[in-house]
């Protein structure tokens, strides 16, 4: 017990007090969240992801098999929700809203300070892996899923060329992969900008849920926190394994599976009508009992 009390204390505790201030400070200021999230979206966020990859010691081949297990892992999870949210004979916007909160997982501002907090900053390259791949599909998946089909593949598509963290991405492997260097100038400056994103990223996390309106408990809320804190990293234990992956790759990944909802399902599900009290509901439960499943996994990991 004092492991898991230290275990909690040491990686998640400070990622809580961090939102908490953030919360508080809606809640006595008034302060409008959305500038905070544009700057962390356009600047800090993409410079994290560039310098991340260019000091990294990551081969290819670990990039490739992390974006190939997330993917799997995004799957898998969303067709055993499908499978029992259609034998509970759940309604398709009931059905799409459970998707989204289910696939689709914080791995921004809450699992990139954890996977730093827990496995160290070696880690940090996996967990930007999941990062990028993550807003890949939110973006393009989580968008077809919020419009139930009405939104075109194509449609979707385009909405990659508005994440900053791809253009990143594409320069950080173009850099990797030629062997050029970055002048030091820019590359102090980028990293001086990264370095503000996770704790930017930790105290929006707890502005932007000061907007949950929690709804009622249902059959569908305990099928998506459910399989979110706990299938999900299930299925991330048995998939670790096939994949072959060792330490940190598969400490990253599983606790990645383990993951509250994406905050960002919330801005899906409203704009798309898709059950935006619900989404949020799950968002705000998932997070909020997000330790009493990390814990435990933390301390079997090896954290």
């Amino acid at each position: 017990m004092n492991e898991f009390f230290l275990l909690f204390l040491n990686n998640l505790l400070p990622i809580f007090l961090a939102a908490g201030a953030g919360f508080l400070l809606v809640k006595v200021l008034k302060i409008n969240p959305l500038p905070l999230s544009r700057v962390t979206f356009y600047i800090f966020s993409p410079c994290l992801i560039f310098s991340l990859l260019t000091h990294t010691n990551l081969e290819s081949g670990d990039i490739a098999r992390s974006i190939l297990f997330a993917g799997v892992l995004m799957g898998v999870v969303g067709f055993f929700a499908w499978i029992t949210a259609k034998s509970l004979k759940f309604d398709r916007t009931t059905l799409s809203a459970v998707l989204l909160t289910t696939m689709f997982m914080n791995a921004g501002n809450y699992g990139l300070p954890l996977a730093l907090f827990a496995f160290g900053k070696e880690a940090l390259g996996y967990a930007s892996i999941y990062f990028i791949t993550m807003a890949i599909f939110l973006y393009t998946a989580g968008i077809i899923i919020a419009s139930l089909g009405s939104t075109s593949l194509v449609e979707s598509l385009k909405n990659l060329v508005k994440i900053p963290v791809i253009y990143a991405l594409l320069l950080a492997v173009i850099i990797m992969f030629s062997g050029w260097q970055v002048p030091l100038f820019l590359d102090r400056t980028i990293t001086l900008l990264g370095d503000a994103s996770i704790p930017t990223m930790l105290v929006l996390l707890g502005m932007q849920l000061t907007n949950v309106r929690l709804a009622g408990l249902s059959a569908p809320l305990a099928l998506a926190v459910v399989m979110r804190l706990l299938v999900s990293p299930a299925i991330a234990l048995l998939l670790v394994s096939i994949f072959g992956m060792t330490a940190p790759a598969s400490q990253v990944s599983v606790t990645y599976a383990a993951m509250p909802s994406a905050v960002f399902n919330t801005v899906l599900a409203t704009e798309y009508n898709v059950k935006p009290s619900f989404v949020t509901a799950v968002v705000f439960i998932t997070t909020i009992l997000s330790p009493l499943s990390l814990t435990p996994l933390l301390a079997y990991l090896g954290a």
